[in-house]
């Protein structure tokens, strides 16, 4: 294993006037004003065109109003929003001449944006719905640069561009002429998974190069037409990343949709070829095609597919580290079939299966999907083989709202599953003596907002940026994640303990929404675990128990204990008795951004669980019952 790497190839060079309205009006140039760039969601199903031409022109006229406003250059203003179209081209207006965006996620609460406000000195704040608007205008008094708040579904926009009508071309020109690639572009607030959130400062050259920098690692992706739906928040670095590397492609689609309510009818309208989501969504679409095909025989075919689509793709990883290591004989001789490529009765069963199962789950995404990308959260292994056997290409990534969304790809053609890939050209990593992975390249922000102490501590002396997580390298420079430096779990017996592949195991269970191992100074590990409501639905049944029972009715059932138990049983023969869960409870509410345990882009904040339910896990799992 390597303790540095370095992405072969030539590093991305920027000229110092790019910006990321650069990616817009280098679009423009390539393909011209008419191609389709962006489609807003009108109703379920139902999508409106725009061209890149009228995008452009809806940006130019914003960023004129913007400009009349009183918007100078590096004042900052905040975007309020679901995800739409609108928040698109704001975000552009504002880039273009050189203002600060800074994203409040939608589901923030009132104290939340006024922190935020205040903090980041926000000049002006728009919002996209009434609730919202009320959020921010409750807190107005106490935000003391804050002049205006506007509503998107007031017309905002609109507003905006008769504003701008008294601002010259000229006047907007010498604006646009005066931001660089080494300008502040925003200032994002991180969703706090261990801990109070932070404003990452992060420049133009930070997003341009990352997104350029995808483009070449992953070119697959943007051929043939690439429509992307997008539908993760945009006050995320990895939402702002995905919208950026479709529009700067030659002809790629942003298909903006606010909600996920309709969202198989909204995939089959819009057509994607390429998603972006974070794990849950791909564990949600997994548990509801097993859920559809039951417990019986449909069920019993479903679940062999699925495991004759993972070991299609394990073959397929085989082939891939036998190619990487120059093992010709892997590849080629007596012992091949059923390790690096499949044998006879494999191959049969996989196009029995493609008949059966495999086309009906991919129409799930819509008819034109060839490839998932996740990120933002570790994905299972065993998951991201069975979308790679079933037909569609599951890349990963990995990267921090430090790094402008994710700096390592699996390409491909080189997707070895268990990895997040390589890292992009001109990105170098390294591995710290205490197992830490260290990054740096263009893309590494340029500091915490007001907090010089903490930006000094995200750095090593000799100016590698800490991630915070447990990786290794390999010899082809194969990042693999094995757990954060400060998810370890000390034993009050002194025991080591990396809780993330515990979590995975117990989470594959189709009842469970979120499993979360404790024992941080106790005497042995335990976990604590929250049900999934439509999991249960189906579920219940199943065990001759009525599928209408609450969750806190389920709860108490020892038929969900011992469901639960199958999995925990799983994780625990993996690893040793001292580092296996002895203990867990099935708690009767939910994580959620509300309760401060999940973290607006779906991640747990395991400080918050330890915190909010320390009464359960002190009285139920160290003290008292299940």
């Amino acid at each position: 294993m390597l303790t540095e790497f370095t992405m072969p190839g030539a590093a991305l060079t920027l000229r110092d006037d790019e910006t990321i309205y650069s990616l817009l009006t280098d679009r423009l140039a390539r393909s011209g004003p008419d191609t389709v760039i962006a489609e807003q969601k009108t109703g379920p199903g139902e999508w409106e065109p725009m061209t890149t031409g009228e995008f452009n022109d809806a940006v130019l006229a914003v960023a004129k109003g913007l400009i009349a406003f009183g918007i100078a250059k590096g004042d900052a203003v905040s975007i309020f929003s679901a995800t739409r179209l609108e928040w698109g081209i704001l975000d552009f207006a504002l880039a273009a001449i050189g203002a600060v965006t800074v994203p409040i996620y939608d589901t923030d609460s009132a104290a939340q944006a006024e922190r935020i406000l205040n903090d980041s000195s926000v000049k002006l704040a728009i919002a996209d719905n009434q609730e919202r608007f009320d959020r921010l205008d409750s807190v107005l008094d106490r935000c003391g640069s804050l002049e205006r708040i506007l509503m998107l579904d007031a017309n905002a926009l609109d507003a905006l561009k008769g504003l701008g009508v008294m601002v010259s071309d000229e006047e907007l020109a010498a604006r646009m002429d005066s931001v660089t690639a080494d300008d502040l572009a925003t200032i994002v607030y991180t969703s706090g998974s261990t801990g109070t959130p932070k404003g990452a400062e992060l420049s133009h050259r930070n997003f341009v190069s990352i997104t350029r920098a995808a483009a070449a690692c992953v070119p697959e992706m943007l051929e043939d037409h690439p429509r992307l739906m997008l539908f993760l928040p945009l006050a995320h670095c990895f939402a702002r990343f995905v919208q950026y590397f479709a529009i700067n492609s030659e002809d790629g689609v942003v298909g903006y949709l606010p909600d996920t309510k309709s969202l198989l009818v909204d995939m089959n309208s819009f057509e994607p070829t390429f998603i972006m989501a974070v794990p849950r969504v791909f564990e949600k679409v997994y548990n509801a095609a097993s859920r559809k095909a039951g417990a019986g025989v449909k069920g019993r075919i479903f679940l062999h597919a699925a495991d004759a689509a993972r070991d299609w793709s394990r073959i397929r990883d085989a082939a891939l580290v036998a190619r990487d290591n120059g093992d010709d004989e892997a590849l080629t001789g007596p012992e091949a079939a059923g390790v690096t490529k499949p044998t006879a009765k494999q191959v049969a069963e996989h196009a029995l299966y493609e008949t059966a199962v495999y086309r009906t789950i991919r129409s799930a995404f819509g008819p034109r999907i060839r490839f998932l990308a996740c990120g933002g959260a570790p994905l299972d292994p065993s998951l991201a083989h069975f979308f790679n056997g079933i037909g569609i290409t599951m890349i990963q990534g990995y990267g921090l709202t430090e790094t402008a969304a994710p700096f390592a790809f699996t390409r491909v053609k080189d997707n070895v599953i268990g990895t997040v890939g390589q890292p992009v050209p001109g990105s170098s990593v390294k591995i710290a003596d205490n197992g830490e992975l260290l990054v740096r390249g263009q893309n590494v922000f340029m500091g915490y907002h007001n907090l010089p102490e903490k930006t000094a501590e995200a750095f090593t002396e000799d100016g590698w940026l800490r991630t915070g997580d447990l990786a290794s390298i390999d010899d082809n420079g194969h990042l693999r994640l094995t757990g954060r430096a400060k998810d370890i779990i000390i034993t009050a017996g002194g025991k080591n303990v990396s809780p993330i592949p515990m979590e995975q195991e117990i989470s594959k269970c189709p009842i469970v929404e979120h499993a979360v191992v404790v024992g941080d100074n106790k005497p042995f590990i335990g976990a604590v675990v929250t049900l999934d409501e439509e999991g249960l639905e189906h579920w219940l049944p199943t065990q001759k128990l009525p599928a209408d029972l609450t969750v806190a009715q389920a709860a108490a059932l020892p038929e969900v204990a011992a469901e639960i138990q199958k999995y925990v049983d799983r994780a625990n023969a993996e690893v040793s008795r001292a580092e296996s869960v002895r203990k867990f409870i099935v708690l009767t509410d939910h994580f959620s951004a509300e309760n401060k345990c999940l973290t607006p882009s779906m991640k747990v904040v395991r400080p918050a669980v330890n915190r909010v339910f320390a009464g359960d896990i002190a009285n139920r799992i160290y003290t008292g019952k299940r």
